[in-house]
């Protein structure tokens, strides 16, 4: 089973936070602005570590930002 990010869910988070930007977004997590833009875009999936990040920058679980594809 493979996994992807909700981009939907990430920026609903992010901008609860305040964080409307990639720039933002970037800037809270410690991860490059280039990584988050292709992570919005759909260009490539997080990694664990990334994803820790978003999980404890937004106060979230990995099961929120997460769905499962067939």
């Amino acid at each position: 089973m493979s996994y992807r990010l909700r981009t939907d869910r990430l920026r609903a988070v992010a901008r609860q936070k305040g964080d409307i930007s990639g720039y933002a977004i970037a800037q809270r997590t410690g991860l490059a602005e280039s990584t988050i833009s292709r992570l919005l875009r759909g260009r490539t999936q997080p990694g664990a570590k990334a994803l820790m990040r978003f999980c404890d920058a937004y106060d979230t679980d990995a099961d929120e930002l997460m769905e499962s594809v067939a």
